[in-house]
């Protein structure tokens, strides 16, 4: 009966979701038109430019730019213009899954600790083993990707009691385990000998920097995002049967246990390859997910493709204004999504406070 009970309840919740958000479809191709305006933008727009006609007809096969244009297009921009799309898009996803596990709007990717543990890696890429490389990885990018993914092991580690992993208890976790990983970066700094060299490649890459990959590159970290994109999909409907309560969702027959560990190894996978291709970029996992949840509603399935493609445009948008805000130098972009998320994180804060007290 119980059971029931709970199915009619989940069948009403998305009925009245279907209802009250019925452009979902829309959102979708709006999103993937202006994704792919903002990719014409961008490759065109720079130090030198190339006219939005040529790069639609070069993009579609033809031969309508010259020998310099086609480099500095394919070349140079298309890489880093993938490169942003991806990493928006991975730190989106990545944030949409850990606010739905948390039930808490202010969760971001790097919320039980991956950031700690990629500051360490990286600094030891950066410090120890500068000219290594792996698949095309060099050192920093590589042990930033191993470093976040170790981090969460741990933090899991040390939360699971008796089995279980309380929420409260991982968090604590996360930002205890962090906070000691980032700190300890500094045992490394000291040994930088080369005139500071290697704190200004540490600094770039804590602020956040797309940079120039290879398509080697590009090839690895999409194939490791399209295989968390595709696990996330079961994972969005079970938070929607998560989101009725822990004891609803058992009864539906949704282990709980099994979908929080899916949830954080998913999570924690598609924010490892992000810090890998573009360092710590902040607030992306944060607004992004909030802002669609604003616009489509609660359901994850219907969150799930437009927060990819949210998270795509939004940091390519971000990372086109950095590289050309104050050229020929280049910003950050970690900066940027920095001072657009901090205030987006305030007014959350601020209404989720304001609604406890009602």
């Amino acid at each position: 009966m119980a059971r029931q009970v709970t199915e009619n309840a989940v069948a009403l919740r998305s009925y009245a979701e279907e209802r009250q958000f019925p452009r979902h479809g829309l959102w979708v191709g709006m999103l993937t038109m202006a994704l792919l305006v903002a990719i014409v933008v961008s490759l065109g727009v720079g130090a030198v430019g190339v006219p939005a006609k040529k790069l639609v007809l070069a993009l579609l096969g033809g031969d309508s730019l010259t020998a310099d244009q086609r480099i500095i297009v394919l070349s140079v921009r298309l890489p880093r213009i993938v490169a942003a799309a991806l990493v928006g898009s991975a730190l989106s996803v990545s944030g949409l899954l850990f606010q739905g596990l948390f039930r808490n709007p202010l969760a971001d990717p790097y919320v039980i600790g991956s950031s700690g543990g990629a500051v360490l890696g990286a600094s030891v890429g950066v410090f120890l083993l500068s000219s290594v490389t792996v698949a095309g990885f060099g050192a920093t990018a590589l042990l930033g990707f191993l470093g976040a993914l170790c981090s969460i092991l741990l933090v899991y580690a040390l939360a699971r009691v008796h089995g279980r992993t309380p929420v409260v208890t991982l968090l604590l976790a996360g930002f205890a385990v962090s906070t000691m990983l980032s700190y300890s970066s500094y045992l490394l700094e000291v040994l930088d000998r080369d005139f500071g060299t290697g704190l200004r490649v540490l600094a770039s890459w804590l602020h956040g920097t797309i940079g120039q990959p290879t398509w080697g590159q590009l090839i690895i970290v999409t194939i490791t995002l399209a295989l968390g994109f595709a696990a996330s999909i079961p994972l969005a409907h079970r938070l929607n049967t998560l989101s009725l309560g822990e004891e609803y969702a058992t009864h539906l027959g949704v282990h709980v246990q099994q979908t929080r560990i899916a949830i954080i190894v998913i999570g924690s996978l598609l924010t490892a390859a992000a810090v890998a291709l573009g360092g710590l970029i902040s607030f992306v996992g944060l607004v992004v997910p909030h802002m669609m949840r604003m616009v489509l509603g609660p359901n994850h399935t219907r969150l799930l493709p437009a927060t990819a493609l949210a998270g795509a445009l939004f940091l390519l948008l971000a990372d086109t204004v950095a590289r050309t805000i104050i050229a020929p130098a280049e910003l950050s972009v970690g900066v940027l999504t920095a001072f657009i998320g901090g205030p987006f994180f305030l007014y959350l804060l601020r209404k989720t406070k304001q609604e406890t007290l009602l």
